[in-house]
């Protein structure tokens, strides 16, 4: 008796990834961002990472309003600022109505962070969406590209954190600044009557900055053909062209 044919099989497919909890794409970002970025696919949904990053960014201006005081930070920002002798000459009646105004201004806008953070992603999420569908073919569905962005400044929790303990351990109040709290980049060393313009790209050297370019490249490449090195190059020479304008115009109005 003739022996019947073996059936032909074909390659095995591809197990699907098992899909990940939220708790375990946070998590994921910072140890195995590729697993984090590939189950958006799946799942866009942004809004844990965006909640975390807005209690830590809370956490952080309760501690300066708490430890320094924002009418603290709205006088040191004079004094560095170009307008510092033309304040000094004002009437002391004028000089307090300034402050005050000025100090309002900050604390609304400090606590107001987690609303303004949220709007800055949907820009960047924009830029980069076209970017990489114009200059490098990438599809990325915009959900996608918006959820990355937001796991990608997870980093920024760590920065957070950092600077309310710094806060908390205590700090020169009339030497906080609130912009660059924590030793992350070499601009925290500088003198603020130095260049501004030397002073602004000195802080593009972040740590926690750099982190989330690196995350932000590879959750692009992770869902598109762009290599992982092109999409981090990509979203680094936008963040070098924002320095260079924000350390220009600082430079220009110094």
């Amino acid at each position: 008796m003739a022996a019947s044919p073996l059936p032909q099989s074909g390659p095995t497919p591809a197990p699907e990834l098992a899909p990940l909890s939220e708790g375990a794409r946070i998590l994921n970002t910072f140890v195995a961002p590729s697993k984090t970025f590939t189950d958006l696919r799946r799942n866009a949904s942004w809004w844990a990472p965006w909640l975390l990053i807005a209690a830590f960014s809370l956490l952080f201006v309760y501690a300066m309003d708490r430890q320094i005081g924002f009418d603290q930070i709205s006088k040191t920002a004079i004094e560095r600022s170009s307008r510092a002798d033309q304040f000094d000459k004002l009437p002391a009646d004028q000089q307090n109505r300034q402050i005050r105004i000025t100090t309002n201004f900050t604390r609304y806008v400090s606590y107001g962070s987690p609303v303004i953070a949220l709007i800055i992603f949907l820009l960047i999420a924009t830029v980069m969406w076209l970017t990489f569908k114009l200059a490098a073919n990438a599809t990325v569905p915009f959900k996608v590209a918006m959820a990355t962005i937001v796991y990608g400044s997870l980093p920024g929790i760590v920065g957070g954190a950092l600077g309310a303990i710094s806060l908390f351990a205590g700090v020169n109040p009339e030497g906080f600044d609130p912009n660059n709290p924590v030793a992350t980049n070499p601009a925290y060393f500088m003198d603020f009557a130095g260049s501004k313009f030397v002073r602004g790209m000195a802080s593009s050297l972040d740590v926690i900055s750099i982190w989330s370019i690196v995350l932000i490249g590879i959750g692009f490449a992770c869902n598109s053909k762009v290599k992982r090195s092109t999409a981090i190059v990509i979203v680094a020479a936008w963040f070098l062209v924002y320095k260079l304008a924000g350390a220009s115009l600082a430079a220009a109005f110094s």
